[in-house]
Parts: C-alpha cells; structure tokens; sequence
C-alpha cells in the first residue's frame, strides 16, 4: 500500500508529458530526462523564492542538475547519428 502512494504522490508531483518528436528509444530516454530535469530546476527555484535556499546554493544546485542532464546526452549520444 505504501508503494501505491508513493507512485500516486510521485505522479501527481512529476507529471509526465507525452513525448511528441521523432522516435527513438535514445529520444524517448532523454526527453523522460530532461522532463525530470526542469521539474527539479522549477522546484529549485520556488525554494529559493521562498528563502529555502540562498541564490549561491539554488545556483549551484541547478549546475549539479546540468552536468548531468549533460552526461545523459552525452551517453545517449543524441545527434552523433546521422538516423538520431
């Protein structure tokens, strides 16, 4: 029962978005990242809104969340083929 309510917490709070580009299981993989990734950033944001976290902190937090969004791409190799 736990798990259920967490599953129905997580769906609520990260609500995916269907994925409308051209598909590939590489595209598919790192558009669900890039949805988690502005998901934290806006969350980030709004704790620094709310004086939860100082600018430094909530700059340094979205960095960490880039590299690696950043490391994702690059192990998906998203454009390196000519059929991506």
């Amino acid at each position: 029962m736990h798990d259920h309510n967490q599953v129905d917490k997580n769906n609520f709070l990260y609500q995916p978005y269907r994925y409308l580009g051209k598909f590939t299981s590489h595209n598919f993989i790192f558009n669900a990242n890039l949805q988690e990734f502005s998901q934290r950033v806006s969350y980030i944001c709004n704790l620094q809104t709310g004086g939860k976290l100082s600018a430094l902190e909530c700059y340094e937090e979205i960095e960490n969340l880039w590299q690696q969004l950043t490391q994702r791409y690059n192990v998906l190799g998203i454009g390196e083929d000519s059929t991506e």
